[in-house]
């Protein structure tokens, strides 16, 4: 199966976003729109792996980190995707520890759009204002993804608590 580590934004940040998204939604029909239930920040993916053992790694690697504080600000695209992009501290740090960075540069991001073709210009250039609310990641997920006719489905399939301080914070 193919696994990836990620961190999801809280459902009110998910919806917030895809409220911001409502009006380039009704004007551009084109793209197919990923809907907020599936929203993610992917930290890294590892492709076809064994869950039980990329699971035993995580734990370990992720024990003690702290929670990345966060928000969802402007726009994006590569390869066909348009994507808001994620900020905050702690983010790049959780990210290197599961794994990213090693094949090439981490861009954080939630995927909200997907193109047949290039990703019109005028997308990203309209959401260039959007920042979502803060939010503390207390968690991080193993995730597992499977591709079908209606679209990539996504699903936790284990959880990693993250330190209750957020990121940039000392311990007590």
């Amino acid at each position: 199966m193919r696994l990836f580590s990620a961190v999801l934004p809280p459902p009110a940040v998910a919806e917030s976003g895809w409220r911001a998204l409502a009006g380039v939604r009704a004007d551009v029909p084109g793209p197919r729109w990923v809907r907020p239930q599936q929203w993610h920040v992917t930290l890294e993916f590892y492709g076809e792996a064994d869950a039980a053992e990329r699971s035993r790694w995580l734990g370990t690697e992720l024990a003690g980190r702290p929670a990345p504080v966060l928000r969802l600000e402007g726009a994006g695209t590569f390869a066909r995707i348009l994507y808001l992009g994620v900020y905050g501290a702690g983010l790049t740090e959780l990210a290197t520890a599961a794994g990213a960075g090693r094949d090439r540069p981490y861009l954080p991001h939630v995927t909200v759009a997907r193109t047949r073709g290039d990703v019109p210009p005028e997308l990203p250039a309209r959401l260039a204002g959007y920042v979502s609310e803060t939010w503390t990641a207390t968690e991080a997920v193993l995730m597992r993804s499977e591709p079908g006719e209606g679209g990539t489905r996504y699903s936790v399939i284990d959880r990693f608590p993250l330190a209750s301080r957020p990121a940039g914070e000392s311990p007590a």
